[in-house]
């Protein structure tokens, strides 16, 4: 059994979500949005370190995923989401979790199958991998597809590494 934290960074609204991994199926536990105040940018990172640090007492997960930053056309909300994921970051890494890291498209591609899927798309298949009543709000339902993509990206490359090493041991080396 894993639980894995998923994190969709932003300087204003932060989503999460958290899964449950046992026996290669995936239950939904959680999942929500930090969201900051209307204070300085150190004060909303430091809201974002704390809201991800409380998640983590909380829910002791096992792994941590996160988008990585891609570039905005305005430079300076890519340096915001820089900072923001950098909280976020440092809050799981100051609880000895590893941080993983994937490209949205990567996200879109192993939950959607398309790695240029629409926000709507992936919302959908969220819903429906991990059974919920009801979708989640956007940047939780990213953040959920962010926390699936890596239990799905984890398989991968085990069954990759696998598949290596029996070829390697056919060939005697």
């Amino acid at each position: 059994m894993s639980i894995i934290l998923g994190i969709d960074p932003g300087s204003r609204v932060t989503g999460y979500g958290i899964i449950k991994e046992e026996d290669r199926k995936l239950h939904y536990i959680d999942s929500g949005c930090i969201r900051t105040s209307e204070g300085t940018l150190s004060e909303r990172l430091l809201e974002i370190f704390d809201g991800i640090c409380q998640l983590m007492d909380n829910y002791s997960p096992d792994e941590v995923a996160i988008e990585q930053v891609f570039m905005h056309q305005n430079p300076n909300s890519a340096l915001k989401l820089g900072h923001a994921r950098g909280a976020a970051m440092v809050a799981a890494a100051s609880h000895r979790v590893k941080v993983n890291e994937y490209s949205a498209r990567e996200i879109k591609q192993s939950v959607v199958g398309y790695g240029a899927a629409q926000k709507a798309q992936v919302k959908h298949m969220v819903v429906n991998i991990l059974m919920l009543n009801r979708p989640p709000q956007n940047d939780a339902a990213d953040a959920l597809a962010i926390a699936i993509c890596h239990s799905h990206m984890r398989h991968g490359l085990a069954a990759l590494q696998q598949y290596r090493q029996q070829g390697l041991r056919r060939r005697g080396k």
